[in-house]
Parts: C-alpha cells; structure tokens; sequence
C-alpha cells in the first residue's frame, strides 16, 4: 500500500505537470530539485484524493510513505506531499513525540523555509502544545544547534500558540540567536515576535526593550502591529511574512 500511494503520488503529479510553469517556481526557490510545476491548489487537491484513495494500514506504511517520498524524490513537489501527508486528519492520532527525529530530518534536509516553516508551525508547533514536557528539551536543543534552520524552527515553532504560547521558551530560543547575523534567522525572531504580539503587546514591548541588541530587522517586525516602526537592516525582502 506504501508503494502504491508513492506511485499514485508521482503519477499524479507527472499528470499536473507545468512545464512553462515549472523553471519560474524553480527560480523563485533557488532549488536544486526540479519543479514539476503543479502549483499549490492543484497540489493540495491532489493529495486529498490520493490520501483518500489509498489509505494506508497502520503507522508504520504512513512513516514509510512519508519518508519514500522525501528521501527518494525526484522534483520539489513530491516533498511538499511527503509533509502533507505527515498532517493528513486520518492519521491524526499517530501524532507523538516520537516523531521528532523525522520532522528534525524534513528541517535539516529540506534547508529551505518553505519546508521548514511548515513543518516547524504546523508539526512541531502542535507536538510541543500536546506534549509540552516531552518536546520543550528538544526544541531549546535545537535553538543552539549549529544548523540555522533547526534554530529557526526553533524560533517560530510556537506560531500560531497564542494563549498557550510559553514565553520563557521563546524568549530562551529567540535569546540564542540574538548575536547571529543570518537573514532567516533575523527574520524569523521577528516574525515570532510579531505574531505573538497579537496576544500579549505588553510582552513583546517588554522583550524588545530589554533587548537593545535585537537586529533592526527583527525589531521592525516585531514591532510592525503595534504602532511603532524602526528602520534598518531590511535590504533583501524574503517572501515569507
């Protein structure tokens, strides 16, 4: 059944295929794997489908697919399915703290924000609000790993937390990038700060004060909902918000 998912998979994406489409999305990624050029509603369309038509067994074939897909794919759309099909509702319950080492694996492999970021929001995220005690270790680990994107998963992992965000573990993860000079990095401390900003102004106030040696850039973003504005450092525009 694993096997016949990954077929259906590659077969339906080859059946999409854009090629006019594909070099730009390429380009716009700077990715080294190949575009098929199925952009992302026909995508997301797709996977729904073939989720459906072919369900799989039990946990280990749906590990097995998602990790098929990634490690053996041939152009980028096939990993963006791999990590649909990690958040797919049906396997909803298979969702544990365990399944950390895979979503580091998407993180570090994958080295590019438009994986990480959805992996580390919309897998991470969730694992650390379920399973505070089991996932807060390896989340302040990664936020001084020497792998930039496993700390920026670090920073932004908590996206989308609100109320249930822990402030002493954002803080923690934002606080050991702080001196780094990395542009996603920079970005991505902003952009955390931002959203939570939403829920508790007070907080990030408070946190941006005390930090006078947070990056321009990721000051601006921090303090973009809340009336005040500082400029500096925000040359190159990155695509994600």
């Amino acid at each position: 059944m694993t096997t016949s998912l990954v077929d259906a998979v590659r077969a339906g994406l080859a059946e999409l295929a854009d090629p006019a489409k594909a070099p730009d999305m390429r380009r716009y990624m700077k990715s080294e794997l190949p575009f098929r050029g199925v952009q992302k509603p026909s995508r997301q369309r797709l996977a729904t489908r073939l989720f459906a038509e072919h369900p799989l067994p039990g946990r280990d074939a749906w590990l097995a697919a998602v990790r098929r897909l990634w490690r053996e794919a041939a152009y980028r759309e096939e990993r963006y399915l791999a990590i649909d099909l990690t958040g797919y509702r049906a396997y909803a319950r298979w969702q544990a703290p365990d399944l950390l080492p895979l979503y580091e694996e998407l993180i570090v492999t994958g080295a590019w924000w438009d994986f990480v970021d959805e992996v580390a929001i919309h897998r991470v995220g969730p694992l650390l609000r379920a399973f505070p005690d089991a996932v807060e270790p390896a989340i302040r680990a990664w936020a001084h790993d020497s792998d930039r994107w496993k700390r920026r998963a670090a920073v932004i992992c908590q996206i989308g937390s609100k109320a249930e965000t822990d402030t002493g573990l954002l803080a923690s993860c934002i606080e050991a990038s702080l001196a780094d000079g990395d542009f996603f990095l920079r970005k991505a401390i902003g952009w955390a700060l931002r959203q939570y900003s939403r829920t508790s102004p007070q907080w990030v106030r408070a946190f941006v004060t005390a930090h006078p040696d947070l990056a321009p850039l990721s000051r601006t973003e921090a303090l973009k909902h809340l009336g005040e504005t500082q400029h500096g450092d925000t040359g190159v525009h990155h695509p994600r918000p």
